[in-house]
């Protein structure tokens, strides 16, 4: 396949402008300008001169990570197996300390932009390390790859909760370096919106409050979104509660973190009013329920936030979830809603067993995939509407080595629901970034 800037293109899938809706089509007539962006998306329109995909061939928009810690790809898979404060001293901080090596990180880095693209993963939201160079050496693969990025320097600097050999020195320092990627990318020539900078305190308890002020009043200052972790576990939630006195949402707006378009990871044990706090600041959450259902000990009451109007994406949490795959985190927030509903322990009569009225289907699973991801975010992708970019997963259900198989009878969302729990990456025939083909 090729890129398709400046063209009309014959083409059929489905994309879920809003939430609660996913619109199928059949050889529509999409527009696009010499920039990538859709100009024109017209169901019946006028296919004359048109660019034909392959026969069969469907497009969705390409999927948005909210969460991913970039350094962390090369544990995935592994450390799984102690509670999440004893996980990050004995594997993770070790693993981030590595960065400090430009050539490891860039082995690293290149084969996680590579593989999340050939998943159709065109956006991701990337916490890296405390090291500056390591950091803007992200920014630079990712941009060169297509992969649509947000990126930010982790700052941690708080000796109590941060080992010696893998902090930053001094507020100061996390502040200083934190600008210092701000500015590096916002200078990046030829980004023109692909790369951003986020300001990336790790959570409150890796950083002084020296430090989130600092940070807050720079995000401010800048008008970068922010990112972090938010009542992600009981060991989280409870320790921000005994330092501060204040939930975690309450404490990281105290600090002036809960900026628009800031997403914060997790949320397990958000409290009614903090949702209502990141709503009324314009905030989201990354929803990631593989890592939550190892190191959270709750679920995300997703639904309930929805119904409630906070913003939500989805997140992998690599490593923390042990894939790298929006299909496998959208398949199990599927799944863990509705464990939430029914309840687990069979123990407990059925009536008192689950939460009730929890579940999501795969209509709200895709769109948390695609534009719901890109709301949280304030970008313009995650739908095939006029003026978002184009960014794209070229599907082929026939694919050799694929895992799709299409009965006779399957149309509509059905298919749709076949896509979202069988395709693999044999399936990903091309995947297009601002209308550059970026895989196949």
């Amino acid at each position: 396949m090729k890129d398709l800037r400046g063209q009309k293109v014959l083409v059929s899938g489905y994309h879920a402008p809003n939430q609660g809706t996913v619109e199928g089509f059949e050889n529509a007539v999409l527009t696009l300008d010499d920039a990538g962006r859709i100009v024109g998306f017209e169901p019946d329109g006028d296919p004359t001169g048109a660019t034909i995909l392959p026969s069969g061939w469907l497009i969705l928009p390409g999927f948005v990570d909210l969460h991913v810690h970039a350094p962390q790809y090369a544990q995935l898979g592994t450390a799984l197996d102690v509670p999440l404060e004893e996980w990050l001293q004995t594997y993770t901080f070790p693993l981030e300390a590595r960065f400090s090596d430009l050539a490891f990180a860039k082995e690293v880095y290149s084969a996680l932009i590579d593989d999340m693209l050939a998943l159709g993963t065109t956006t991701a939201l990337h916490f890296a390390t405390v090291h500056v160079p390591a950091t803007t050496l992200l920014a630079d693969l990712c941009l060169a790859k297509g992969q649509r990025a947000l990126i930010g320097k982790v700052a941690m600097d708080d000796p109590d909760q941060c080992p010696p050999e893998y902090r930053d020195p001094s507020a100061e320092d996390a502040i200083a370096g934190t600008r210092a990627v701000i500015e590096y990318i916002n200078a990046m020539p030829g980004n023109d919106g692909m790369v951003h900078p986020v300001v990336t305190p790790r959570f409150v308890p890796s950083c002084t409050d020296a430090c989130l002020s600092g940070l807050g009043a720079l995000a401010q200052e800048t008008g970068t979104r922010v990112q972090s972790h938010v009542s992600e576990s009981d060991w989280e939630h409870d320790y921000v509660r005994a330092r501060t006195g204040r939930s975690d949402v309450e404490a990281l707006a105290d600090h002036g973190l809960m900026v628009p378009h800031s997403v914060f990871a997790h949320g397990t044990h958000l409290s009614s009013s903090d949702m209502d706090l990141m709503i009324a600041h314009q905030a989201g959450v990354a929803h990631c329920p593989l890592s939550n259902a190892y190191f959270s000990g709750a679920v995300f009451p997703l639904r309930a936030a929805l119904e409630r109007g906070l913003n939500v994406g989805l997140g992998s949490d690599m490593s923390g979830g042990p894939v790298a795959s929006i299909w496998e985190t959208a398949r199990m927030a599927i799944a863990s809603s509705r464990l939430l509903e029914s309840g687990v322990d069979a123990a407990v009569v059925p009536e008192a067993r689950g939460r009730g009225a929890a579940r999501i289907d795969f209509r709200t699973a895709f769109y948390l995939a695609t534009r719901g991801g890109a709301k949280a975010l304030g970008l313009p992708v995650g739908s095939f509407e006029p003026g978002m970019k184009f960014d794209a997963i070229a599907i082929d259900p026939k694919a050799a080595k694929g895992t799709i198989r299409l009965w006779p009878g399957y149309d509509g969302d059905l298919v749709l629901e076949k896509l979202l729990y069988s395709t693999s990456r044999a399936n990903i025939a091309t995947v297009w970034v601002d209308g550059l083909r970026r895989v196949g």
